[in-house]
């Protein structure tokens, strides 16, 4: 059973032309803190300027460190500047449904429900019965970041993707009636020309309804956002805010790697690795390989340019969902034998759809990194199946895209809480 609450009190933009101004990209889809400081001087209304207000500064060169307590009454300062602005008005009391529009996918609508999960039903070795399942590993120290703001602004910013199977299709049918002929409130245009549209539901009897809804399902998988809902649960939160879409409707894009070498990286070299693992040679194509198949691996360094790595069957176990998922393959059989055992190594960085193959490439020709990795997407029905087998996801192997916009409904805390 899943349950979804109303907001009590959020924050919304009180039009298109506001939404346009406050809303951004969630923080994690940068590339770190030079990019967010040019997205906030492009937009100096968003939110980023609370998500990441270590970066809201007047030169790149006074960026602070995140987290700090200086940072901290900046995110603070600049909430309550949000919440005192032309833009906002508060609401009571409400869900709200969510629809992307997204050109690369133009057969597929996604719709979903937005409102407030409760924490207590996110499965953990305490709560082994708990319908909400978390796929990822959480690093307590990003987990806690995200805690200490929510502290600090006494709201919730960041939402979290959950994703429900709705093999009936009667969750997804019931949004679509509920909106349908209906303006939205408000509609922005996101990242890759998507459009994010927002109706706001506060009528008794059309809560009710989709509480009910939601209630019939068994299980909720965390797509996006793990440690935005273990935020939740460190401070000891009853909820959190969340966005339930049906899985069919969902896209996960490709997640990959780049890798910077040491003189003490590993005694074996690249080739010998290769050879014990893969099947390989050159890709398929003289450009940047991107693959898109599972069990194809995309692999560039300077030295010999792009090629096409084929795991040999021995090396995982299809029976294993997660093991058997290509970043797990990469790094149990490439990164670990090159002496980079843990996913959490600083000379390893995870780089989402937003950057493609042709910009991996340039960081690899710059010298800022030695070798680059492409994966292709983790299909819906892996990522599902490793929720059933109850096991984790690969660290950052899914890349769900669109990804849900910061800004276009916040929490103010208080009885949310």
């Amino acid at each position: 059973m899943i349950t979804i609450q109303p907001i009590t009190r959020a924050l919304v933009p009180v039009n298109t032309d506001a939404a346009e101004r406050i809303s951004a990209p969630n923080y994690d889809e940068f590339q770190g803190d030079l990019e967010i400081w040019r997205a906030i001087h492009e937009a100096p209304e968003s939110v980023l300027r609370v998500t990441m207000a270590h970066c809201d500064t007047d030169d790149s060169s006074q960026i602070i460190e995140g987290d700090s307590v200086q940072a901290l009454d900046w995110a603070s300062r600049n909430m309550e500047e949000l919440r005192e602005s032309a833009l906002t008005c508060e609401m009571e009391r409400l869900l709200f449904v969510y629809e992307i529009m997204d050109p690369s996918r133009p057969r597929t609508k996604q719709i979903g429900l937005g409102g407030m999960a409760r924490t207590e039903e996110i499965r953990t070795a305490a709560n082994p019965e708990g319908s909400i399942i978390r796929n990822e590993g959480i690093r307590e120290p990003k987990a806690r970041g995200r805690a200490k703001l929510v502290e600090a602004t006494r709201a919730i910013v960041g939402t979290v993707n959950l994703a429900i199977e709705d093999q009936s299709g009667g969750f997804a049918a019931a949004l679509d009636r509920q909106v349908a002929g209906i303006p939205p409130h408000y509609e922005v245009t996101g990242n890759g020309r998507t459009i994010h549209r927002i109706w706001l539901i506060t009528e008794p009897g059309a809560i009710s309804r989709f509480q009910q809804l939601l209630a019939d399902e068994p299980e909720a998988y965390v797509a996006d956002g793990n440690h935005r809902s273990a935020a939740a649960a460190m401070l000891g939160h009853e909820n959190f805010l969340t966005v339930f879409f049906a899985a069919d409707q969902m896209g996960i894009s490709p997640y990959n790697r780049l890798l910077r070498l040491t003189e003490t990286l590993g005694s074996k070299p690249l080739t010998q690795v290769l050879d014990t693992s893969f099947k390989w040679g050159p890709a398929p194509s003289d450009g940047p390989f991107q693959p898109l198949t599972t069990h194809e691996i995309g692999l560039y360094t300077k030295l010999d340019g792009w090629l096409r790595l084929i795991p040999q069957p021995a090396i995982f176990d299809p029976a294993d969902a997660s093991a058997s998922i290509d970043h797990d393959i990469v790094q149990q059989h490439l990164f670990t034998p090159l002496g980079v055992d843990d996913a959490g190594d600083e000379r390893l960085t995870f780089v989402g759809a937003n950057k493609d193959a042709v910009w991996l490439e340039c960081e690899i020709d710059s010298g800022r990194a030695d070798i680059a990795v492409t994966l292709p997407p983790v299909t819906m029905r892996q990522f599902i199946n490793v929720c059933r087998q109850r096991r984790m996801m690969p660290p950052k192997s899914t890349w769900f895209e669109p990804k849900i916009r910061s800004g276009l409904v916040m929490v103010l805390l208080g009885d949310n809480s």
